[in-house]
């Protein structure tokens, strides 16, 4: 058991022995001290830097994490802190746009067993030991495992608990063998029907202007749909629309930001876009041109074609993004769970802390959860 004895000096919390923890409140003179590491696609400097520089009327909270003997950075925890309904809560630089969220966890750390139970005791009281006075901490969507790591914010909380998943796609080197695996959906027929139309051709931009040409084509085709179903979309608003672009800028020579496009000589009839590292991909957004183009499934087919360039540039995870809609079944994904954990950092975050616990545990209780739900609601 790791004993802490916390010590404040100049808004840091250094927690002793063993595990030392800072408090930064700037991305950027966080990122310098722990950038590259162990890490998902969301924690990459194009992403959260971005977020930061857009989402910035919150206040960052980023933990670094480091031994407490050596000085040696262990893992840093991009966050950021917000007060809702009176209750000051700690979570991570977020709000929806990612699909999982998780520390950055140095190369050269020794991170075994014990050592990840360690970061994850030290990272509540040296929150509790900030003059800020938080109540709630909420760590959500985070993976079990980062670059093949443990996560070791997982144990705080309950395995597989939250109520989104990924839906991983893996590949092999043959491409035409996952074709033939998915032909019930008919994209070599799709794209027959799409090629009858002049000037056909699938495109991946490759500099930031094209990019973002058909960044504004998505945000027309997604608002379309959603007015459509009558559901509210955000992502076009001034914040989303900077984040989204400034990712763009910023990865899109490199190859981290990916932004395709189906293209006829009649425009942009289907748009994707998501981030690349190394071997995964992660699909974040899809559009297309409406009913009219119904008969080359559009928005399937960018996908499919999007995956296909992919795989011939060198990736084989496919991370279709969370939500279980019944295409990502139809394509081969499987389900991968996500872990969600929620602490009371004081007694005014108990009964948020309870709510979060009781809606964990009734997700396996549909007739339960339909009957708590309005009394859940009150203290989300």
């Amino acid at each position: 058991m790791t004993f802490l004895s916390v010590e404040q000096s100049e808004g840091r919390v250094s927690s002793t022995p063993g595990i030392a923890v800072d408090f930064l409140r700037d991305w950027r003179q966080a990122a310098l001290r722990l950038n590259v590491g162990h890490r998902t696609a969301f924690q990459h400097d194009h992403w959260l830097g971005a977020w930061y520089a857009a989402f910035g009327n919150l206040a960052p909270l980023i933990a670094v994490i480091s031994d407490a003997a050596t000085g040696r950075d262990i893992a840093l925890v991009p966050m950021i802190s917000h007060v809702r309904r009176g209750i000051r809560i700690v979570e991570f630089a977020d709000l929806g746009v990612s699909d999982n969220n998780a520390p950055i966890l140095s190369r050269d750390a020794a991170l075994d067993a014990a050592a990840m139970r360690a970061i994850g005791k030290a990272l509540i009281p040296a929150l509790r030991a900030l003059p800020d006075g938080f109540d709630l901490l909420r760590l959500r969507k985070m993976p079990a495992e980062i670059g093949g790591k443990p996560n070791p914010l997982v144990s705080l909380g309950r395995s597989g608990s939250s109520s989104l998943n990924g839906n991983l796609v893996l590949l092999g080197d043959d491409y035409e063998a996952y074709q033939a695996s998915i032909k019930r959906m008919q994209m070599p027929r799709c794209w027959r029907v799409f090629t009858r139309h002049a000037g056909a051709r699938f495109e991946l931009a490759t500099d930031v202007a094209r990019a973002h040409e058909l960044l504004d084509v998505m945000d027309v085709q997604q608002q379309a749909r959603m007015e459509k179903l009558g559901s509210p979309f955000v992502l076009n608003d001034e914040t989303h629309a900077r984040f989204y672009r400034d990712v763009v800028g910023n990865g899109i020579a490199d190859g981290y930001a990916v932004v395709a496009a189906l293209v006829c000589d009649e425009g942009v009839i289907g748009t994707s876009f998501g981030i690349r590292q190394g071997a995964t991909y992660c699909l974040l957004r899809i559009s297309h041109g409406g009913d009219s183009w119904s008969s080359c499934s559009p928005g399937l087919l960018v996908i499919e074609r999007t995956m296909a360039a992919l795989h011939a540039k060198g990736v084989r995870r496919f991370d279709l993004s969370i939500g279980n809609q019944d295409y990502k079944r139809r394509f081969g994904a499987t389900r991968v769970p996500l872990t969600d954990v929620s602490v009371a950092l004081s007694w005014r975050g108990l009964p948020y802390a309870w709510r979060d616990h009781a809606a964990q545990g009734l997700r396996r209780h549909p007739g339960l959860a339909a009957i708590a739900a309005p009394v859940l609601r009150k203290l989300r």
